[in-house]
């Protein structure tokens, strides 16, 4: 079976606009911008065996905020720049309550079913609490990128770190120390 990392969109590969402390995704191509260590993070994590998928809700297209056009021209020029395996979308409004929706493990355990992935030696990395939990339920190590986010924080989470460099760093690691 293969192994795994399941990224967050926004807020781990991408910017988003953080007002009164809170997060929000782009809603237009313009403002999609990835941090610049994105495709150099993918890529490394896709050189020590691991298949690299986006998992991100998208509550704004179940809002009509955003068109699914515009969506998956952000997607392309991710999968463009980054080179990650997939990206599965949940576009489902909170009230929904969805399977897919996170802190649901739905595109998680989709992925996994679909890829034949050993989610105990998958990794998920989120800035959010319910990042974390969804990975959690699906069994995964868990990784959480702290944010100058006015919310609360996960607590149970393997490590921490601010950035996505950081985290891939320590996956580098852990993967060497695993196979020592």
């Amino acid at each position: 079976m293969k192994k795994a990392i399941f990224l967050d969109r926004d807020g781990v590969l991408s910017k988003t606009s953080l007002v009164n402390g809170k997060s929000f995704a782009p809603r237009n191509l313009r403002d999609f911008k990835l941090y610049s260590d994105s495709t150099q993070s993918v890529k490394k994590l896709k050189s020590i065996g691991f298949m690299v998928f986006v998992v991100t809700n998208q509550p704004d297209v179940g809002k009509k905020l955003i068109s699914r056009s515009t969506l998956e021209q952000m997607h392309n020029k991710l999968k463009k720049k980054t080179h990650v395996d997939g990206i599965y979308v949940c576009v489902h409004r909170q009230d929904e309550n969805c399977y897919c929706r996170k802190p649901n493990p739905g595109m998680i355990l989709d992925a996994a079913k679909k890829h034949h992935i050993d989610l105990k030696k998958s990794f998920v990395v989120g800035d959010r609490a319910s990042d974390i939990e969804a990975g959690q339920k699906a069994n995964c190590r868990t990784i959480f990128l702290k944010k100058k986010y006015y919310e609360k924080a996960p607590t149970k989470q393997e490590a921490t770190f601010l950035n996505l460099r950081e985290a891939t760093n320590y996956i580098l690691k852990q993967e060497k120390l695993r196979n020592v």
